[in-house]
């Protein structure tokens, strides 16, 4: 017990925790929508290109944080607009982003800088990477969140399951769609930090999934999956502090045993 009480001791460990459980309830909120919605794999695609930003940024000596965000919010709105409207099919759509933002990143920082510090903490993901800045932008992401479930339930609801029937209704399915991929953009940045670029989609998909194999209604799937992906992530990072082991992969393993266990238990309820 008291060395569970001697993490908070240390500063970076409180802010990995405030900043953790933040961008978890974020990633596990828009994760729904987006798992049901069949964009799952979008975290994957746009950490690569977070992954891609950062390196252009490293080299260039600009701030790596600021220099992503618009580059991946730009990303996010041509996957969820453009693939829509064009031939290729949403998940081949990501697969070119990931692929080629990953592949630009790797080659910038092999010319360049090589493996330094930040360019390891955002493709691995390092707790000591959390700082003040990334506390603020936490809470105000979780706010802006929380306020989109809050006061547009319904109508993302719609949005959701039947854009036909939601543009026929006068619901302005661009303008969500839109803030849905921001949204999403700033919740891979800066999960990015934390679970590293390889690992970070599992925050989006477990919860989500997870969730789907217990419950059946939206509100349900919703709260369950939120409080689920808070619960993996304070898991995950207590157990990565007591065995030494890297936050991401050890939060991926807790979000997957409670996949397997929600797997079991609505096997059980038929």
């Amino acid at each position: 017990m008291k060395l569970l009480l001697s993490m908070f001791a240390y500063p970076f460990i409180v802010r990995a925790f405030v900043v953790g459980i933040l961008v978890s309830l974020c990633a596990s909120l828009l994760g729904v929508p987006l798992v049901l919605k069949r964009y799952s794999m979008i975290g994957d695609g746009l950490s690569h290109v977070s992954f891609g930003a950062l390196s252009v940024a490293v080299a260039c000596g600009f701030a790596p944080l600021w220099f992503s965000i618009p580059v991946v919010v730009i990303a996010a709105f041509i996957l969820m607009h453009v693939a829509e409207k064009s031939r290729v099919s949403a998940d081949a759509m990501i697969a070119v982003f990931s692929a080629s933002a990953l592949a630009i990143g790797v080659i910038v920082t092999s010319l360049t800088t090589g493996m330094t510090t930040d360019v390891d903490s955002y493709m691995f993901g390092s707790i000591l990477a959390m700082s003040r800045s990334d506390v603020i932008l936490s809470v105000t992401l979780a706010l802006c969140v929380l306020a989109l479930y809050i006061l547009f339930y319904h109508k993302l609801f719609s949005v959701t399951f039947d854009e036909s029937f939601a543009r026929a209704t006068g619901v302005r399915v661009g303008t969500y769609k839109t803030i849905l991929s921001v949204l999403t953009a700033l919740t891979v940045v800066l999960g990015m930090r934390m679970m590293g670029a390889m690992l970070l989609s599992s925050l989006i998909i477990f919860p989500a999934l997870s969730a789907m194999r217990v419950f059946k209604s939206f509100r349900s799937v919703v709260c369950f999956a939120a409080g689920l992906s808070v619960m993996c992530f304070c898991l995950g990072l207590t157990g990565s502090y007591l065995l030494s082991t890297p936050v991401g992969a050890t939060v991926v393993v807790c979000d997957l045993a409670a996949f397997l266990l929600c797997c079991l238990i609505g096997r059980g309820r038929g």
